[in-house]
């Protein structure tokens, strides 16, 4: 496993990242004994970087899954808080949940642009000085918007920026992959250590897995790029992939069979873009929000593609 240093934070991270958004209850809904096995297979696989939230529900899987490994792990959070009470709020959760006496990265969850990371200054202010203390490592934010990653690059306080990615540029707002892909370089060039996120576009690349994670591999800039897992074959896949190994056949066959579905999360405006995308008459509005017919369903992905809140996944 590649390993590198994320900016100016000194935090050595591996290039894949497991992102446990996959194994928590708003995707695969894994048990926390079922879910910290997937985490530690990661661990001993030489993955020493986790990617979490604290609206993913997964501290206790992770919490299980570290329990007696004796490596370095370096775990990432966010929280939507805005305020200091709030922010203050999500640290101490995150810091019981884990059993950890720091985070080594704490990031404002999915900022759209400067004047919503200004909205959330008090709540920075508490993680600087969280940071002070020690309870935090590095500090910044998460983002699918340009002008997000380019607002962050100038905030000396800033630490980290996580920008999604991808080769289809799917979910990237303000712009496309190469606007992104500018930013992400004009960070970088400011000292921002940057770990990639979807980059498999939320599962709509699932066909075009291998080009999908070349591209990714391909940007200089991030440190480390998460991908979402929830089963021990794709944890060999991607970490034989990173490793530029191989993937044994069998793996391949595996992580194949596993049965996908389209999930639109709770979060959906109802704005109808993805149903005029939907060739196959799989979608509907219902109550105002997207609604899918499985039996209709052709899992392309296309839908997600159009989703300028990012709420249609494949998983």
């Amino acid at each position: 496993m590649e390993y590198r240093l994320l900016g100016k934070t000194g935090l050595l991270v591996s290039r894949l990242c497991f992102g446990a958004l996959t194994i928590g209850p708003l995707q695969a809904n894994l048990s926390v004994s079922r879910g910290a096995k997937v985490i530690r297979h990661a661990l001993e696989a030489g993955i020493n970087f986790i990617d979490t939230a604290e609206l993913y529900g997964t501290y206790a899987h992770i919490r299980e899954g570290l329990k007696g490994f004796p490596g370095r792990v370096v775990i990432a959070s966010r929280s939507y808080a805005s305020t200091r009470a709030g922010m203050r709020n999500s640290l101490e959760l995150a810091l019981d949940s884990l059993h950890r006496d720091y985070i080594d990265i704490f990031l404002l969850h999915e900022q759209e642009s400067f004047f919503t990371i200004k909205g959330h200054w008090e709540a920075v202010e508490y993680l600087l000085e969280a940071k002070e203390q020690g309870l935090v490592r590095a500090v910044g934010i998460s983002t699918h918007s340009v002008e997000a990653v380019r607002a962050a690059a100038l905030i000396p306080e800033f630490d980290v920026i996580q920008p999604i990615i991808n080769v289809a540029g799917i979910g990237i707002k303000g712009g496309g992959r190469t606007e992104m892909l500018a930013a992400i370089r004009e960070a970088a060039a400011l000292g921002k250590g940057l770990y990639g996120m979807k980059a498999l576009g939320g599962g709509n690349l699932l066909e075009r897995v291998p080009e999908a994670l070349n591209f990714a591999l391909g940007i200089a800039e991030l440190a480390a790029i998460a991908v979402g897992m929830a089963t021990l074959a794709e944890v060999d896949y991607n970490v034989n992939f990173f490793c530029r190994r191989q993937v044994p056949e069998e793996i391949c066959r595996e992580v194949g069979r596993k049965k996908r579905t389209l999930l639109i999360e709770d979060w959906c405006a109802g704005c109808g873009r993805c149903v005029e995308r939907c060739t196959a008459g799989a979608l509907a509005l219902v109550d105002g929000k997207a609604r899918v017919d499985p039996g209709k369903c052709r899992l392309c992905g296309y839908c997600g593609s159009v989703c300028p809140e990012f709420c249609i996944k494949i998983i």
